[in-house]
């Protein structure tokens, strides 16, 4: 991730010899030095992580997402890794939803006058008519379409259409035919579930019509309860496929069923277990590609840093967690942290969060804890505000550009600030475009996606920057060492420990011989 470990020795990998000094088990009123335990944590070492990620990725079918053999072999070697260096490891088993669509789904209409309509294929790598539905079931059919309470024209705002909402809307409703319904009022599930109980052998979802609902209709049944096709199309698909006459085929092949996945807590032998200090990554990847960027990335920078730490006595307990599921809705993290009981939630003082910190167009991002950027979501449970400054004070020592991103829940902190957990991390950027003034602070190139393999298959061991896996992994080291010892953690009751992170700073940036950014 980012922070630097003196960015010029990390980035080349040439501090790859260093060895973790093992620090003597101190009174308890010595303080270990927080740089000093920082600047044993090197990019070289999370490359190899890395690399043994791609590895197991290019064994299992490209793939390392949740519920998949990449996918469990990806947690047998952190769990290994854990283990050896002294963390009391736990496999969290939970149930989720898994789905893959195998093969191009095919739409035709077969009257009154023949037309193939463009699929979106099965990688998201273009955008046809019309695509399948998340965790439609699959099926080979032909048949009579069957307008379900459709509003033509549609009305003059978003969810004026109920169509397919009740089950009264496909009274007289004959077996086998194939269901188009509109979107709007209820969720795309409602809707599915409602045409196949009335004995729809497909359904097809169209756009509702108003401005900004015309497009072909990508979307989810929410989780595996609908066994026929579903597609969802464009506006303009489904005004054509509801004139009178209209039969149609429709073709899906998915694996839509329950699968189990696991967690992975490691909890270190050390410190108060009523302080906790924890840090996550999501290990899972998208089907489409190994994730080595999202979020392998993340993944091997904690996990190196838990190496560095499993033999340090430490004031305040560390846990490190990888997530499962996230890709499909920060399943894992949500599981976690709902399986919790509010004397464990109370324990945990802080949650750090590394997704995507190797983007091969980075920026520094910071998640803005305090809502100064007052851009999308409000602030953080009261104390993210200073593990944001924490960040923000290690690049400042370094000379080293930042800026903020919103505080939105889309990774695994989320449902930890639910939980009035305070969070923070950082983040060099998913599929959002470069600015001008980004270029300015990180170099790279203005005006094209940060990651432009963001869940493709191209994201593979070449799509990693090591500056930026550099620079933050010696951020991470940093914030885990200060909060490890910190007396005063963030929150209503403790006070900033921004100080101390400056202070790690210089001499991580001394020791390694950061040049100025």
């Amino acid at each position: 991730m980012r922070a630097s470990l003196g960015m010029r020795a990390a980035v080349a990998t040439a501090a790859s010899a260093l060895v973790l000094p093992l620090l003597p088990a101190a009174p308890a009123n010595a303080d270990p030095d927080p740089a000093a335990i920082a600047q044993t944590v090197v990019a070289s070492a999370v490359k190899k992580h890395l690399r043994k990620l791609q590895d197991i990725a290019n064994a299992n079918g490209g793939t390392r997402a949740a519920g998949t053999p990449g996918f469990a072999a990806s947690r047998d070697y952190v769990a290994g890794v854990l283990k050896k260096a002294g963390y009391t490891v736990t496999l969290q088993e939970f149930d989720f939803p898994f789905f893959k669509e195998n093969s191009t789904a095919v739409l035709q209409r077969t009257a009154p006058s023949p037309k193939t309509y463009a699929a979106t294929p099965p990688d998201g790598s273009s955008v046809g008519d019309f695509a399948t539905m998340t965790y439609s079931g699959s099926g080979d059919v032909t048949a009579p379409v069957r307008n379900v309470d459709l509003m033509l024209p549609p009305g003059p705002t978003p969810s004026s259409s109920t169509s397919g909402c009740e089950a009264a809307d496909f009274a007289g409703f004959p077996a086998g035919a194939v269901a188009l319904v509109q979107r709007g009022t209820c969720t795309f599930q409602v809707k599915a579930e409602n045409a196949q109980a009335a004995g729809a052998s497909a359904v097809i979802i169209m756009n509702e019509g108003q401005p900004g609902r015309t497009d072909t209709l990508q979307g989810t049944l929410g989780e595996p309860t609908v066994h026929i096709p579903a597609v969802g199309v464009s506006f303009a698909v489904g005004q054509e496929l509801s004139a009178a006459g209209t039969s149609v085929r429709v073709k899906t092949d998915t694996t839509s069923e329950i699968r189990k996945t696991h967690n992975v807590i490691a909890d270190s032998r050390w410190g108060d277990p009523n302080k906790v200090v924890q840090l996550g990554a999501h290990l899972d990847s998208v089907l489409a590609g190994p994730g080595i960027n999202d979020n392998g990335s993340g993944s091997a920078a904690i996990l190196e840093v838990a190496t560095a730490f499993g033999k340090i006595p430490t004031r305040n307990r560390l846990r490190f967690s990888f997530w499962s599921a996230e890709e499909l809705g920060l399943l894992g993290s949500e599981h976690y942290v709902a399986s919790l009981s509010p004397a464990d939630l109370a324990k945990i003082k802080l949650y750090l969060n590394f997704d995507m910190v190797a983007s091969p167009n980075y920026a520094l991002k910071i998640y803005d804890g305090d809502d100064s950027d007052a851009t999308g979501a409000g602030p953080g449970p009261a104390g993210s505000d200073e593990i944001e400054k924490l960040f923000e004070k290690y690049f400042d020592t370094l000379r080293q550009g930042h800026n903020g991103t919103d505080f939105d829940g889309r990774s695994d902190y989320g449902p930890f600030i639910e939980a009035g957990i305070p969070a923070g991390g950082t983040f060099t950027g998913a599929e959002g475009v470069k600015t001008p003034e980004e270029q300015a602070l990180f170099g790279g190139t203005a005006g094209q996606a940060y990651d432009s393999c963001y869940h493709q298959a191209c994201d593979t061991i070449a799509n990693i920057n090591d500056k930026a896996l550099a620079l933050n992994t010696g951020a991470i080291a940093t914030a885990a060492a200060v909060y490890a010892f910190s007396r005063d953690l963030p929150g209503p009751d403790n006070r900033t420990t921004a100080a101390a992170a400056r202070t790690a700073a210089a001499h991580v940036g001394e020791a390694h011989g950061a040049p100025a950014q």
